[in-house]
């Protein structure tokens, strides 16, 4: 089995982990766009472009299924992804977990980055799949950036402010970033307000790591010897994950992988 993730960055890394977990058997192809990066400020066809190029890089490896690990990429660049890759290969794409979220009677915030907050594609969600459930848009400046990188001060800064722009009575939280999933206590622990029931929060890598093993037949076997390979593409080129992905428990996860060959 072996199953391609695509991100202009290391938000891939949440799915990543996640797939890994249920299947330590699968072979891995992480295909990132460090010449690309960040995909959130361009147009829709040029990051479509920059998407389908990195989607093709990952698709010569005779990957079974590809995840977009990134929830821009998935909105702008998904249509285009299916139609040059499926059947082939499926495609799966990342979307916020605002239906399951609003299961749990909410009230609901949705943190996203600033261009995703208050899009169309983001209200259409909440008004499809909300129910009713009241949903607060909340923007986070520079926070997939500094979790892009790493960068501990900028973390805490960008959390602290999208946590003071979050209503006090929610009582789930939806990561609308895949970033976001790689610092995921650190927002809990700065949402949780004092005397209020424990935070719940709400990413997509569990979900998207186990449609991607639906789409090809397969299921969970998180007892399979972890013999799995993996596989980095840097814009297309073979290469290792960034540095700042080890600064995350889902990148050193990827350490024990055997690099293939």
């Amino acid at each position: 089995m072996k199953i391609a993730l695509m991100d202009s960055g290391i938000g891939l890394l949440a799915a990543t982990a996640a797939v890994r977990r249920l299947r330590p058997d699968a072979d891995l192809v992480l295909s990132l766009d460090p010449d690309g990066m960040p995909w959130g400020p361009r147009t829709p066809q040029d990051l479509t472009e920059r998407a389908v190029a990195v989607a093709e890089a990952a698709a010569a490896h005779g990957p079974d299924a590809l995840i977009v690990g990134c929830n821009t990429a998935t909105v702008h660049a998904l249509p285009a992804l299916r139609a040059r890759l499926e059947p082939e290969v499926p495609v799966i794409g990342t979307v916020p977990a605002i239906k399951p979220a609003a299961a749990g009677g909410g009230p609901v915030a949705i943190w996203a980055t600033p261009a995703t907050t208050g899009s169309p594609y983001q209200k259409a969600l909440i008004r499809d799949f909300a129910d009713g459930v009241h949903v607060a848009e909340v923007p986070c400046w520079g926070l997939a950036e500094a979790v892009e990188h790493a960068d501990e001060a900028a973390i805490d800064a960008a959390i602290t402010a999208a946590a003071a722009l979050t209503p006090e009575d929610v009582t789930t939280v939806v990561l609308g970033c895949t970033h976001y999933e790689l610092v995921a206590e650190r927002i809990r622990t700065a949402v949780q307000r004092p005397d209020r029931p424990p935070l719940v929060l709400h990413g997509s890598a569990g979900a998207v790591a186990a449609q991607a093993l639906r789409r090809i037949g397969s299921g969970p076997a998180p007892g399979a010897a972890p013999v799995g390979t993996v596989t980095v593409l840097l814009s297309g080129r073979e290469g290792v994950l960034p540095d700042p992905a080890l600064a995350y428990e889902e990148g050193r996860l990827l350490q024990a992988v055997t690099p293939a060959q």
